[in-house]
């Protein structure tokens, strides 16, 4: 299993970090390391002091694939859920102004919050407007509509198999809206797919 990130996927987003808007999907990966599952708190490494929430929408790859037709793209996942890109703002800013890959600052241990359950995607009201949110402390900090990506997510599947075979298992990342900020010991992070809780978990 494998976790492939997609970066600046919303204009507000790459705006608010001063980011050229892409002309083809930016993309990452992260170990399954990376992973944090099952609601379990996430703990700021000691090596990082400004760390950022990212919530996505996550699609789970349901069938092996490569070299994928968007028109076909929809027939490879099944579920979406959402989860958390968590970043590493200063040590990546760091990497980028040296010119470096910045996979330290994304990949590291339990950076890729995932929640517990995904919902088949006939159960939403629209496949291609997909709302989803992010509370702090019970405030709402980042709105996300999936009809405001740039690349949606059947391109961007077609873009990664390309580059990539996808396997079952797989999960892509599909980028965060706007609303990015730092998280810090004590704040509570919930998560909704519209308007339904799907994860809630604490940082320590």
């Amino acid at each position: 299993m494998k976790i492939i990130c997609v970066g600046r996927n919303y204009v507000a987003h790459a705006r608010e970090l001063n980011n050229e808007i892409p002309d083809e999907p930016v993309l990452f990966m992260k170990p399954d390391s990376a992973l944090l599952r099952n609601n379990d708190p996430f703990y700021i490494p000691e090596w990082s002091s400004d760390v950022h929430h990212e919530i996505e929408l996550i699609v789970r790859i349901k069938k092996l694939g490569k070299n994928i037709d968007k028109k076909f793209a929809h027939r490879y996942y099944g579920e979406i859920g959402i989860g958390i890109d968590f970043t590493a703002r200063d040590l990546q800013n760091s990497l980028k102004d040296k010119g470096l890959p910045w996979e330290k600052s994304k990949a590291f241990d339990h950076s890729a919050v995932v929640c517990p359950e995904f919902v088949p995607i006939e159960s939403l009201p629209d496949r291609n407007t997909i709302h989803f949110r992010l509370d702090i402390n019970g405030k709402t900090v980042q709105e996300g509509n999936s009809a405001l990506m740039i690349f949606p997510v059947d391109d961007v599947i077609s873009h990664v198999s390309k580059y990539f075979t996808l396997k079952m298992g797989d999960l892509i990342y599909t980028g965060t809206p706007s609303g990015v900020g730092p998280v810090k010991i004590g704040d509570r992070l919930e998560g909704f797919l519209e308007g339904k809780k799907k994860f809630d978990f604490w940082i320590k």
